[in-house]
């Protein structure tokens, strides 16, 4: 159930086509939320791709997971709960996760956990506890060093 207010219409008005307004969480409805997550859920899929991984074999090995469960995820027929820290700390933690991947699911562990999809300040508590810091971490210092320059070392002679 959404308020629509007459100031809420008009700034969706003045933005431009295409753009979708910014609606605060308790004025999306249950459907836009659970689409927004299964966007983002196909942005993995997309992001592989890119990565010129096609084929589920190829799929399942870069994220780690076995081949049903990639299916189910890339197919975003995923349950309304999205996906699991189980599930994204075993991603995190393959080894030859692809850069653009890992941003992926860094972005969905961010609006997850700020509670964009719907979900309940306990089950988004529950989410965040049960995420492997280390792999978080790690997937943000990977995203980060390849922006760094490359430094060179004096060496004394």
């Amino acid at each position: 159930m959404t308020t629509d207010s007459p100031a809420l219409l008009a700034a969706a008005a003045r933005q431009s086509k295409g753009a979708r307004p910014y609606l605060p969480r308790r004025q999306q409805t249950v459907a836009q939320m659970r689409a927004r997550q299964l966007a983002k859920i196909r942005e993995f899929r997309d992001a592989l791709a890119a990565a010129g991984f096609v084929t589920l074999d190829e799929q399942a090995k870069m994220l780690g997971l076995c081949r049903s469960t990639t299916w189910t995820i890339l197919k975003a027929n995923y349950k309304s709960s999205g996906l699991s820290a189980t599930i994204i700390n075993r991603i995190l933690a393959a080894p030859q996760l692809p850069p653009l991947v890992r941003v992926k699911i860094l972005e969905y562990v961010e609006e997850k956990a700020a509670g964009l999809y719907g979900h309940g300040k306990t089950q988004r508590r529950k989410f965040i506890a049960l995420l492997s810091c280390k792999q978080v971490e790690r997937g943000h210092v990977e995203e980060i060093l390849p922006l760094q320059p490359k430094m060179k070392i004096a060496k004394d002679r």
